[in-house]
């Protein structure tokens, strides 16, 4: 009969304790499902050409940009090569993303030197029983106390490996900084460049466009006179419109690239920047010596480059850290701590502590480490694989860019020659136009050759400068102080006539 009890007791005792776990679970679940947000329902499309309302997502944080001067915002300030340079590598988040991948890696790096050190966990714990003897007496007790435990790695042969892969992957994160800097330089450049060259196309546009003007009141003139024919008006009048097509079609592109170059800078496209002008001579000469000299300063400069190299040293270095995991690992552990106890008739405590060396030698994996290995040694193949291809990629960049400098620097010199040119042909065609020995039809052809004259020059200065650009880029020395070399500052010129200016009278 007492036993009887005693299982009855013990029965009911469990069943409360079952009760008791299920309904802490339950206010877990019920919890958690609020934590995470579940008491809203995702929808579900209706049919597949249904949509759904859903409501936008919250836009991430976002790193505020550099400050931007106040006078560069309100268009007071004009906008050189150097404010260019860094507030676009100051916004970019293609800069600070690999900005803190770099930080990233060094933190890894840390984390992998931190086997060299002993780890130390500290526990505690208390527990409250009740206990049913023999004579049905219950006696509660209390149990209690802390434990400190370490360990502590002494040999592991892939753990120097996996350092040393640690801190090849921080070597290489640094140098694709580097790179992604030298890229950003570029974009902006070119951008800067191409905004420059839609503003000298512009103003050359308006130059255009109040020669035609021009010829345009001289044919009246000339028709009022009885001098020429109302075909001859006609003419101009239509010179004088492809003309200010042509101005209103630029108009159009200059403000988009001029927001084209503040997105370049990580500011808004609304933002009303100053850009001056094309530089009226470029350093054509700049580049000297052989193309193979070029392209073996790539090959030792080119951050990407760099980056790719040190990617397959990890590579080879992984092998080692691989191999290493089939050796044996030695720590050392310990422990101490304080138990007390407060039964019915007392408290007491007792003091406990271990020490020992344990020794894990892998004796057969499923000849997982031999695949692990073969897996590393192909990676480190394929690793140096891509280095010797970027190499031959770089060289042909090098090439490119070199060649494609020279053929810009000789479009310069052209373009130069056909202004000069077209200039002196229209002088001669107006001047007998007035004169009345010559046509009309030659003027607005003289005039439409000098259009397209001022427009080549001004493009072949744009491109000039994007291609020496290219060519630091491709070199690999287009960081801060490359920008000095393969993108020299723009002189302050006079430019062409613009629209409110009225052109000289011949």
């Amino acid at each position: 009969m007492r036993d009887a009890t005693r299982a009855g007791r013990t029965h009911l005792w469990a069943s409360q304790l079952a009760v008791t776990v299920l309904a802490v679970a339950a206010l877990s679940a019920c919890a958690s499902s609020r934590a995470g947000g579940g008491a809203a329902e995702a929808p579900v499309p209706e049919s597949p050409a249904a949509t759904v309302r859903l409501a936008a997502p919250a836009a991430p944080a976002t790193v505020a940009p550099s400050p931007v001067p106040e006078a560069l915002l309100h268009g007071e300030t004009q906008v050189d090569l150097a404010m260019v340079v860094d507030l676009a590598l100051a916004n970019s988040p293609l800069t600070r993303a690999s900005w803190l991948q770099a930080r990233s890696a060094a933190a890894q790096l840390g984390s992998e030197r931190a086997d060299y050190w002993p780890s130390v966990d500290l526990t505690a714990d208390a527990t409250r029983s009740s206990v049913a003897s023999a004579n049905e007496n219950v006696q509660p007790g209390t149990n209690w106390g802390p434990t400190v435990a370490v360990d502590f790695l002494l040999f592991d042969l892939s753990r120097a490996a996996r350092v040393e892969e640690a801190r090849q992957m921080l070597l290489a994160t640094d140098w694709s900084h580097n790179a992604t800097v030298q890229a950003v330089v570029l974009t902006t450049l070119q951008a800067y460049y191409g905004y420059q060259n839609i503003r000298g196309q512009r103003d050359a546009a308006a130059s255009s466009m109040k020669t035609a003007q021009v010829v345009l009141e001289a044919a009246t003139l000339r028709r009022e006179a009885g001098l020429a024919t109302r075909a001859e008006v006609l003419l101009a009048t239509t010179a004088s419109s492809r003309a200010q097509l042509a101005f209103e079609a630029l108009d159009g592109e200059y403000a988009a690239a001029r927001g084209a170059l503040a997105t370049a800078l990580g500011l808004p496209a609304s933002t009303p920047l100053d850009v001056g002008p094309l530089p009226a001579e470029v350093p054509i000469d700049a580049v000297a010596g052989a193309v193979e000299r070029l392209v073996a300063g790539a090959l030792a400069a080119r951050p990407d480059l760099a980056a790719t190299r040190v990617e397959a040293e990890k590579a080879r270095v992984h092998i080692v850290s691989v191999r290493g995991e089939g050796w044996p690992v030695v720590s050392l552990t310990g422990s101490a701590g304080r138990r007390s106890f407060s039964p019915a008739g007392g408290a007491s405590s007792t003091d406990a502590w271990s020490a020992g060396v344990f020794v894990r030698f892998p004796l057969f994996t499923g000849f997982a480490n031999s695949y692990d290995i073969e897996r590393a040694t192909a990676d480190a193949g394929a690793a140096e694989a891509r280095t010797t291809a970027l190499e031959q990629q770089v060289g042909l960049e090098v090439w490119t860019a070199y060649y494609a400098l020279h053929t810009a620097g000789q479009r310069v010199r052209t373009s130069r020659d056909l202004l000069a040119s077209a200039t002196e042909s229209e002088e001669v065609a107006l001047a007998r136009y007035r004169e009345g020995v010559g046509t009309l039809l030659d003027l607005v052809v003289s005039q439409s050759v000098l259009a397209d004259a001022r427009a080549q020059e001004v493009a072949a200065r744009a491109d000039f400068l994007s291609a020496l650009a290219a060519l630091g880029y491709a070199t690999g020395r287009l960081d801060s102080a490359g920008v000095r070399e393969f993108a020299p500052a723009t002189a302050v010129v006079a430019p062409p006539a613009a629209a409110d200016e009225k052109p000289q009278e011949r």
